[in-house]
């Protein structure tokens, strides 16, 4: 997690940064859906290797964003769900869809 010495003096760097990457978001538009297993995400991100997969769920847990619940099951189930914190990032995504339908429709 950042330290507040660590964000950016302005607050639109500092969602930018938390979220930014590609991967991040279209991670945290999945979760908003529901709780996903780590395999479950991987197919539905084409062209995500496991490696920024980890990277992405990993940090977007330490800032706060994601909830990694791991069930004491044989075999092993672990979940990948959006935190409080993560949750109130709805109006972000669904400004960010709602512009980019309107762009696309401008384009055609």
């Amino acid at each position: 997690m950042l330290t507040k010495e660590e964000m950016p003096a302005c607050p639109v760097a500092t969602t930018v940064q938390l979220i930014g990457r590609k991967w991040k978001l279209l991670i945290i538009r999945n979760l908003l859906v529901r709780p996903w297993r780590f395999n479950e995400l991987k197919k539905s991100l084409d062209g995500i290797s496991q490696k920024v997969l980890t990277d992405s769920l990993r940090a977007l847990e330490e800032d706060g964003i994601v909830t990694r619940t791991a069930y004491p099951e044989v075999p092993p189930r672990v979940e990948y769900a959006l935190s409080p914190l993560g949750q109130s990032m709805r109006p972000i995504l669904d400004a960010m869809e709602k512009w980019g339908q309107a762009y696309k429709q401008h384009q055609e």
